[in-house]
């Protein structure tokens, strides 16, 4: 998977750079836990941290190209390309020559060959930067769904970038300022393409790269969803949907290091297991591995609420016997998951508080921690619902065609949850309202349009279109950089973007054709799994029910509002606390304990990043 940064300034020498590169690659060590290098051209250095899945030998990098003892091309690569065979072939036909077995290698001869162009060639996820010294030219480049992270910051003289903030936080020219803006963006819960927390920062927007000259800098868009008829009839859709997940699976099943399943019970993540355990048994392989989490005492604590709907430890159980899994249950202590080292670990990893889905983001550390002492590489289920129409927010006409985005309405709402708790000047300053309504407007004017579609049909494809482009980008976040805190890759087959344009223009009467959610993914699994899992309702990922946590967490918040040293005691809402205690309430059935993580971990940010706002 790795970490990759790079510095490009067309007013220095960058010789003596390797210093600032390696501070800057070392903020991203857990990323890439098993080499480093640096690479140095007149004005450009690039430093990578690598995670070794392919070509464990081979794949060192920074990687270049040579002709007559003279660099022409260098990369700085992170992520997977899942087709780089195929291209390796073509490539050698078109007289490339490869040294090693690795994709890098493979994705610095397909832009020798067609240049930027090379973006439209690969199927995968990634995030690499190529330098092309015949023209002097730094190319940034970012999967269609943007499943890699990559940032940049330009300088004047030419620009940062790195897998991370923190990375380009490290170079001693820039200051971790976030502003009005960057706090909207942070509380807003909308994933702003191409918008970063931080001051001057940025984010390469998904399908989308960034050509960086002399001449100055600019973005290109080479792949887009796109609005086409849907001619397929029902059969031959789920069949489509079957063979696709079929090719997906078997492809990103390829890795030289343990590979496994992260498995919830749900329908997303069993299909996955249940086609990951279909290929290993017909290459000869062993059982596949999976792992799912639970916590202590949640048979005796679990409340069910509008999105945690049934524990999913006895479905997960179910599904390993059903294809023989090796599987792993992790369960929680209660004293893992409320250890304020574990809590700390979020903001760090994630360069921002990352509270709104709750402990979601501390547990699936601690499982991706467990997970890395037996596996370097998962697959995941991540994006099903979006894809498949599996959220309530498809379903419920109130949340659907509200004037807003639908999850915020459906209660992904941070605000409510901070009433009482942070600064209401500051709050109303902000106007997060007025913000998200123009975020709003901005991303329903992208929408594709098929002419001839009815209401109906139009408000899902911009419901599924606002899901894929500003909701999905955080769990894909969270899944990163918790797994990336760690040292585990996780693969998510149902961003193949092969299947999201497919999915994307099938109508929603035939994705609803069975009267459930996700009809399509349903039927194109069904005789795969069980029929308990065939019928379950979807439930969120799983949270601890245990009271003692709301406890601890209300005791750990008290302590730090009343610490006049703590960096998060200006911004409390004192009066708030006094008025209405510590009580524990309700939003929209989502536990009010997301607004003390959130300041909580606010807290932590401010300390570890030595901000100012």
């Amino acid at each position: 998977m790795c970490g990759i940064t790079g510095w490009v300034d067309f007013e220095r020498d960058m010789s003596g750079a390797q210093g600032v590169l390696r501070d800057m690659a070392d903020t991203m060590a857990c990323r890439g836990p098993d080499a480093q290098g640096y690479w140095t051209g007149t004005h450009i250095g690039f430093g990578h941290r690598r995670l070794a899945v392919i070509d464990l030998e081979g794949g060192v990098q920074p990687m270049t190209v040579e002709q007559d003892g003279r660099t022409l091309v260098a990369v700085t690569y992170s992520g997977e390309v899942y087709n780089y065979r195929e291209l390796r072939t073509e490539l050698r036909a078109l007289g490339h020559r490869f040294h090693t077995e690795s994709d890098t290698e493979v994705v610095l001869h397909a832009y020798l060959q067609w240049g930027a162009a090379v973006a439209d060639k690969l199927n995968g996820m990634f995030a690499f930067g190529i330098w092309d010294a015949r023209s002097e030219e730094l190319v940034l480049v970012r999967d269609r769904l943007g499943v890699k992270p990559l940032y940049y910051y330009p300088t004047g003289r030419g620009l940062l970038f790195g897998s991370e903030a923190k990375t380009i936080l490290a170079h001693p020219e820039v200051r971790p300022i976030v502003d009005r803006e960057g706090l909207r963006e942070l509380l807003a819960g909308v994933k702003t393409p191409e918008h970063a927390i931080f001051h001057g920062m940025k984010e390469l927007r998904p399908g989308h790269l960034l050509r960086l000259g002399r001449a100055g800098l600019r973005i290109q868009r080479y792949w887009a969803l796109e609005a086409r008829e849907h001619t397929d009839d029902v059969d031959t859709t789920v069949r489509t949907v079957r063979e696709l997940l079929e090719d997906i699976i078997e492809r990103q099943l390829i890795a030289d290091v343990p590979l496994c399943t992260l498995l919830s019970g749900g329908l997303d993540s069993s299909a996955v297991t249940a086609l990951a355990s279909r290929s290993l048994a017909q290459r000869g392989g062993g059982p596949v591995r999976s792992f799912s989490v639970d916590f202590a005492g949640n048979e005796r604590d679990f409340a069910a609420n509008v999105v945690h709907n049934s524990p999913d430890a006895p479905f997960a159980a179910e599904m390993a016997g059903h294809v023989a899994a090796d599987h792993t249950n992790l369960v929680l202590s209660l004293e893992e998951l409320a250890d304020p080292r574990t809590r700390a670990m979020v903001p760090k990893a994630y360069d921002s508080p990352a509270a709104l889905l709750g402990d979601g983001y501390a547990s699936l550390y601690l499982l991706f921690r467990a997970i890395r002492e037996r596996s370097t590489v998962a697959l995941s289920g991540e994006a099903a619902d979006e894809l498949f129409g599996g959220y309530v927010w498809f379903h419920a006409p109130e949340l659907r065609d509200t004037n807003n985005f639908p999850w915020v309405a459906a209660g992904y709402d941070l605000m409510p949850m901070l009433s009482g708790l942070l600064d209401p000047g500051l709050i109303a300053e902000l106007d997060i309202e007025g913000y998200r309504a123009q975020r709003y407007a901005e991303a329903l004017a992208e929408v594709p349009v098929l002419p001839g579609e009815d209401a109906t049909e139009r408000r899902i494809r911009e419901v599924s279109y606002l899901s894929i482009t500003r909701f999905v980008p955080f769990l894909l976040d969270r899944k990163d950089r918790m797994s990336m805190a760690v040292g585990l890759e996780v693969r998510v087959p149902f961003c193949d973007h092969r299947l999201v344009e497919y999915t994307f223009n099938v109508p929603w009467s035939m994705k609803s054709f069975d009267g459930r959610e996700k009809s399509l993914l349903r039927a194109a699994s069904r005789d795969l799994l069980p029929t308990s899992i065939v019928k379950r309702k979807k439930s969120a990922y799983p949270i601890s029910h245990d009271p003692r946590y709301d406890a601890a967490l209300r005791a750990e918040f008290d302590r730090l509002a009343a610490d006049p040293s703590a960096p998060v005691h200006s911004l409390v809402d004192h009066a708030g606390i006094r008025q209405h205690g510590a009580r524990r309430q309700e939003t929209n059935g989502w536990p009010s304990r997301t607004g003390l993580e959130f300041m909580v971990q606010l807290n932590s940010w401010l300390a570890t990043h030595e901000l100012k706002i």
